[in-house]
């Protein structure tokens, strides 16, 4: 792209306000954000940083992460990206498993680094970068302008990212290059992305896709760390003053930016498309994003931190056809897989399957466990053998070791790459038009004497109740025998200072559910004041969390099923 389009913007950090009141950015063309990523390079290798060294990046969003890790991918080095807003202990160990050699860090992540000595203790090399949000790389005399790239291979190890662990521990997730080469073609065909368009993620890593698209990268104005704390005013500044085109952001951002779009009568007209993930999108922002998106549309892309994207769906076809649905309790359509994977819905199983010959692949219409394979499924976790076990199923009745990244013997006694299959962890099925639909994480089902209950069967029909911030689904007793409840945080707090107050909420909750036979089960109600969820997206619901609440320290309120 720096050969392609050199001149134009590639990047623009946000650097405070002009007197006029507008955004002041810096901005870096192709060339200069090549030459930047460049002189990153030189000072890496300077340093000792080698091809195949993993080097643990600590920095911030914007021109260090994006310079820092294309001089790393350049140079053949791996990247180790963790979300430092999972919690220091979970944090800590995730670098220890890791195993970094290098760390490339702002101030503050240097100094981590001397005082858990355990945790760092393979760090060799250690590379400062500004903790500034604008830093720029010293560039001595002699610097190159231009990449050196390494000859890497599509199977050589490219990355290690970090899940979120919203239903467990946060595991490493190996990324090879060919991954990556595949899902940047992806996304550009599934949502006809062209070079010259104007992005702004609000998911840091995301912004990594956009120099090989061919996009210019608007740094957003959010702390990552928090980011359902955004303005929305500045969001929707950006937008309008830097005509963006296209955006990325979990669903609750993006309701945020559009309860404000809509009360200020403001409508995002050069935006193409929204692209918003991480959880289910709500009926109600599909909605009003039709009003906020006059020439654009929003698109929910299905996946993983270890096969993305997956599937994908549009608003049209979500308000024309699915929405119904999924109030009335059929779970959420995720749309159309995308060229280029394959995906089946097989019999629930929490034990490891090693051979696709194990499976029981369940008819049109039957809820089960989606597993896909494609060119973008990861072959293994990282130092996580029984975790891998778990997640992968092969094409061959032997089960290869994660350490052969998956290898097998064929016929002729040569090495093959098996055909992997990833188990998503999540429950839905295949409609009669070969749409996809999700219906809840396979972890937190709840599994009742009479059958098993699933979170987008019964969620979305609570929250059509106007009282309702949101619900989670959660199960109280012992496993398969669990009794099902349903967790509320309301939009109003006074609720949960009367038992007045929540016995009437509950009894209409109760008779809204009536009708829908999977949420009619359930009279057994319990109401926080904030739902625990994750960093990353700020979407994703932690139910296991609240159960445990629930078991513990909840006060439950039954409703008479009779009345």
């Amino acid at each position: 792209m720096a050969a392609a389009q050199p001149t134009t913007a590639a990047l623009k950090v946000p650097q405070g306000r002009t007197r006029q009141g507008e955004i002041d950015y810096l901005t870096l063309s192709f060339a200069e954000l090549e030459a930047e990523a460049a002189a990153w390079q030189h000072r890496l290798q300077t340093a000792g940083v080698e091809r195949g060294y993993r080097v643990l990046v600590m920095v911030r969003q914007g021109l260090p992460l994006i310079a820092g890790v294309f001089a790393l991918f350049a140079t053949g080095a791996v990247p180790v990206v963790i979300d430092p807003g999972m919690g220091r202990k979970s944090f800590l160990r995730c670098v220890e498993r890791s195993r970094p050699k290098a760390l490339l860090g702002i101030p503050l992540a240097q100094v981590l680094s001397r005082v858990f000595r355990q945790a760092f203790k393979c760090v060799e090399v250690r590379v400062s970068a500004s903790g500034k949000n604008t830093a720029r790389c010293p560039r001595p005399k002699g610097t190159p302008d231009n990449l050196t790239v390494a000859d890497s291979a599509t199977d050589e190890l490219a990355a290690i990212l970090f899940t979120s662990g919203s239903t467990g521990a946060p595991k490493g997730v190996r990324y090879e290059h060919g991954m990556f080469d595949s899902q940047v073609e992806l996304i550009r065909k599934t949502f006809d992305i062209q070079p010259g368009e104007i992005d702004l993620p609000m998911l840091p890593i995301f912004a990594l896709f956009n120099p090989a698209l061919g996009m210019t990268t608007v740094v957003p104005e959010i702390d990552p760390s928090k980011p359902a704390q955004v303005d929305p005013a500045k969001i929707v500044q950006a937008i309008r003053q830097e005509k963006i085109t296209n955006s990325f952001g979990s669903p609750t951002l993006w309701m945020k930016i559009a309860r404000h779009c809509d009360e200020k009568g403001v409508a995002l007209d050069s935006m193409r498309r929204v692209l918003s993930a991480g959880a289910p999108v709500p009926p109600a922002l599909w909605e009003t994003m039709q009003t906020v998106l006059p020439n654009g549309t929003l698109h929910s892309p299905y996946g993983a931190t270890e096969v993305l994207p997956v599937s994908s769906i549009d608003a049209t076809t979500v308000l024309n056809e699915t929405a119904p649905h999924t109030l009335a309790g059929q779970g959420t359509c995720v749309g159309k897989i995308i060229d280029g994977n394959d995906v089946k819905v097989i019999a629930l199983s929490d034990a490891p399957i090693a051979s696709l010959s194990d499976i029981t692949e369940l008819p049109t219409g039957e809820i089960g466990e989606i597993i896909v394979r494609g060119p973008t499924v990861t072959k293994a976790y990282d130092a996580l053998p029984e975790a891998t076990t778990k997640a992968k199923i092969t094409e061959s009745s032997k089960s290869p070791s994660p350490d052969t990244c998956n290898l097998i013997l064929d016929t002729s006694g040569a090495v093959a790459a098996a055909a992997v299959w990833h188990r998503m962890g999540d429950c839905g099925y295949l409609d009669d038009q070969k749409r996809l639909w999700f219906c809840g994480r396979a972890a937190e089902r709840v599994n009742t004497q009479s059958g098993p209950v699933f979170s987008e069967q019964v969620e979305p029909i609570f929250n059509t109740h106007p009282e309702v911030q949101r619900s989670a689904l959660i199960g109280v007793g012992p496993k398969g025998r669990q009794r099902p409840a349903i967790a509320i945080e309301p939009n109003n707090p006074a609720v949960l200072k009367t038992s007045a107050a929540g016995r009437r909420l509950g009894r209409e909750l109760h008779q809204l559910a009536r009708e829908h036979a999977h949420a009619a089960r359930i009279n057994l109600f319990y109401f926080h004041p904030g739902f625990p969820v994750d960093v990353r997206h700020n979407a994703k619901i932690h139910r296991l969390t609240l159960t445990e609440w629930a078991e513990t320290e909840g006060v439950g309120m039954e409703v008479d099923p009779k009345k």
